[in-house]
């Protein structure tokens, strides 16, 4: 079957309230942990999106029971917890999702069973020994495709107690040596270089691990878990998504007059870097009803068209963004000046090369944009420009890549040049519902080849 193309058309003025789904990073780790826990843990709002649903289907394989719950809105998790899980019958694939890949290699290590991991060809091309190294310095035996998938852990039950000192400040990895050493006995110390996202070490907490975290004075980060831990399930309700709502954020600044408001947004402050830079290049976002849900901080946020310049972001910021800098790219194109961005090493192995896509993108509609190994820099017009909605459209390449393929969905409706994504699909592992949400608020998105609003 052939792809249709999507194409983002000039609109104008965004208006309304919208409830992105709920956040990814938290949905994933709600299956895992419910699926550990003894008793039945009930997530509601968990995000739908392929990436997670396929966590779903893991857990389901390795013994857990979870059934949609009647209204639609809620997941219970029945989990396997000290009977154990089950090595699974066939291999564990989780598509796209880099998140759920590696945080399920290290609950498997710890866990006593055997299983092999697969993906499509982009995560197939992904380096996983940033997790599978420091497992198996742990003593985990580990077999892999030279660091990339597939791979095949052979769980032999508790690993011992460790202090692990890591590279990079990574919320993936540090995660997975946390849930493999769940069943350790004795203290399990990770430090990192600095703090990444902390939702593994809240929810852990939640569901009844002892978890302990500080900032060393050398600034480095380091959490501590005493084990083993014994998780008892506990009500999930997952917050909208941060990294979602910076799509419909942008769009907002970007297009004069425009005025929306996001609903239930998590404010964890490990994720918050994209809001921070917006507003730091003069974004008008406004946040209000703040309150807690489930440990964690969310808010509504009131995003209005604004008049926004270039900025410069440095690598500290990376950790509480990563996911966000094509759709900032975006937002730097409409700024007064330059916009430089440094330390964005890790863009080069996410589901594409974040940088390379980005750069081209830009480029397409007329934007100067320069880049290196681990920096982007983007020449921002101040304005709208293109030539007429007619033109033809500005076709780009995604490789797959979701963030790629919503922020240029975004640039075609804030620019004066149709902007074409041959695989809008693809958009489905995070935001299923992408399309409609913005269309509820005023975007025109067209189905090319049917010539039919998505």
């Amino acid at each position: 079957m052939s792809i249709i193309p999507a194409a983002a058309h000039p609109s104008f003025r965004l208006c309304g309230e919208l409830r992105v789904p709920g956040d990814k990073s938290i949905s994933h780790r709600a299956l895992i942990l419910g699926a550990m826990a003894e008793g039945r843990t009930e997530i509601t709002g968990l995000q739908d999106g392929e990436d997670v649903l396929n966590t779903l289907k893991a857990m389901r394989s390795l013994g857990a029971d979870i059934v949609r719950g009647a209204d639609d809105t809620t997941w219970c998790v029945s989990g396997f917890g000290a009977k154990g899980a089950t090595s699974p019958a066939a291999p564990l694939d989780f598509g796209n999702s880099g998140t759920g890949v590696r945080l399920v290699m290290g609950m498997v290590a710890g866990l006593g069973v055997e299983a092999s991991f697969i993906g499509d060809e982009s995560l197939s091309g992904r380096p996983m020994d940033r997790v599978l190294k420091p497992l198996s310095a742990l003593g985990v035996k580990v077999n892999s495709r030279d660091g990339c998938l597939p791979v095949t852990i052979y769980g032999g039950g508790p690993i011992p107690a460790q202090t692990t000192k890591t590279s990079i400040a990574s919320a993936q990895v540090k995660s997975a040596l946390l849930l493999a050493s769940l069943r350790s006995k004795g203290v399990t110390e990770i430090i990192e270089p600095a703090l990444s996202r902390d939702h593994s070490e809240r929810m852990l907490r939640a569901f009844g691990a002892e978890v302990h975290s500080e900032v060393l004075a050398d600034g480095r980060h380091r959490v501590r878990l005493s084990g083993p831990a014994h998780l008892k399930a506990t009500p999930v309700i997952v917050p909208a998504d941060p990294s979602s709502a910076a799509f419909p954020i942008a769009a907002a600044l970007c297009i004069p007059g425009s005025d929306i408001t996001l609903q239930g947004v998590l404010m964890n402050p490990t994720r918050t870097g994209f809001i921070d830079v917006a507003r730091r290049m003069g974004g008008q976002i406004d946040i209000s009803n703040i309150r807690a849900s489930g440990g964690e901080e969310i808010a509504d946020i009131r995003v209005r068209g604004s008049v926004l310049r270039g900025v410069e972001t440095t690598p500290d910021i990376v950790p509480s963004m990563v996911d966000e800098f094509p759709i900032l790219a975006v937002l730097a194109a409409f700024a007064s000046g330059t916009t430089m961005m440094r330390g964005l090493a890790e863009l080069r192995v996410k589901e594409s090369d974040r940088i390379a896509r980005t750069e081209e993108m830009l480029q397409g509609v007329g934007v100067e944009v320069k880049s290196g190994e681990d920096w982007l820099c983007v020449e921002g017009t101040g304005a709208v420009w293109g030539e007429s909605a007619n033109a033809v459209p500005v076709p780009v390449r995604t490789d797959g890549d979701h963030r790629i393929a919503m922020a240029a969905m975004v640039l075609g409706l804030a620019s004066f040049r149709r902007v074409q994504v041959a695989d809008p699909g693809c958009i489905a592992t995070s935001y299923p519902g992408f399309c409609d949400d913005m269309r509820a608020l005023g975007a025109r998105f067209q189905e090319e080849a049917e010539g039919a609003l998505c």
